[in-house]
């Protein structure tokens, strides 16, 4: 996955973090990823009591926790162009976020992006319970009476990433991201949106659209039809694109259908039905499908033609990101891609 060696080391102070510092090989004549990488590790986990406070548990460490030294944290810190990631809605959500962070900053032999990461396993659930596509209305309100924790917990987070020493912040979760406003209130350092890292590459891109005298449709999927989906609406409204969400039916007798049969090991149940709903949209004539959901990446195989006309945000997220990080843009404004 990784090519080199990374360092992973989980600390006391506040909640759980990751420091990445990763060493390309020295060898030119690799052109693909090592998928055998070494890592070391300590870990204190922390958990969230019912009032969103983190409480420090049991000590968990690793043969090569001994091997950790204190001046590794200092070094990668010190840097101006540390990135600083607020974990996702699953652990596994937040390590392919940062594949492709590494992947696509040392691609072409440079050094990747130096990274914080603030990932509590203790609100994965939280998070995931404003996943459901399908919540009854007593869930639905219940949901709504957790955002204030869910926010008070991340932007706990945020203030933990700045005092580590990162020069930006990035939440690589399509939930979180429709409180990004709340959770970067106070916050001094560049906080990238990942709505507005998609609604500006598709800007850049200079789309066509395909009726005379509209604006360019993008379509969204999404397996929280009001959260994530909010989290595009309206940075890709304020950027001129007209956004197209799948209807109820589709919703109901596709989508949902969809993830259903992913969950139950039905690949190729999956794979139908998400073409269906990717092609109900292009039949509305969008020039683009946003799969805002972990859920929906990689269902599809990779040569599949319908993925020519899809985008995966946490690309343009971590595209972002490094352009950032590599082009000396330190010290922008907060909230900008």
């Amino acid at each position: 996955m990784f090519d080199g060696g990374m360092t992973m080391c989980f600390h006391t102070v506040n909640c759980p973090q990751i420091l990445g510092n990763i060493s390309k090989n020295r060898s030119r004549s690799r052109t693909k990823l090592n998928p055998c990488f070494a890592v070391k590790m300590c870990s204190i986990l922390l958990q969230s009591d019912e009032s969103g406070n983190l409480s420090e548990s049991k000590k968990i460490s690793s043969s090569y926790s001994a091997q950790v030294k204190p001046q590794a944290q200092n070094s990668l810190l010190s840097q101006a162009n540390t990135v600083g990631i607020i974990g996702g809605v699953s652990v596994l959500s937040t390590l392919i976020f940062l594949e492709k962070l590494v992947w696509l900053s040392s691609r072409n032999g440079e050094e990747s992006v130096p990274f914080v990461v603030c990932s509590d396993p203790s609100i994965d659930g939280a998070l995931a319970s404003q996943a459901s596509i399908h919540s009854s209305f007593d869930e639905t309100a219940q949901n709504e009476a957790n955002h204030e924790a869910i926010i008070r917990n991340l932007r706990h987070k945020r203030v933990f990433l700045e005092q580590s020493g990162a020069s930006c912040i990035v939440m690589p979760c399509h939930i979180s991201n429709a409180w990004q406003e709340q959770i970067s209130e106070g916050c001094s350092l560049p906080f990238f949106h990942i709505g507005e890292c998609v609604a500006k590459e598709l800007k850049e891109a200079k789309l066509k659209p395909h009726g005379t005298g509209s604006n360019v449709r993008i379509g969204v999927l999404a397996a929280t039809e009001t959260i994530a989906a909010a989290s595009y609406q309206d940075q890709l409204g304020n950027q001129g694109f007209e956004v197209v969400l799948p209807d109820k039916a589709t919703t109901e007798h596709i989508l949902i259908p969809a993830i259903e049969s992913l969950k139950k090991r039905d690949t190729e149940g999956a794979r139908n039905l998400l073409r269906i709903a990717i092609q109900v949209l292009l039949i509305r004539a969008v020039n683009v499908v946003i799969l805002a959901s972990d859920e929906l990446q990689n269902i599809l195989p990779r040569e599949d033609p319908l993925l020519k006309k899809c985008m995966d945000p946490m690309d343009a997220l971590a595209r972002s990101t490094i352009k950032w990080a590599k082009t000396g843009k330190q010290g922008m404004q907060k909230n900008t891609c």
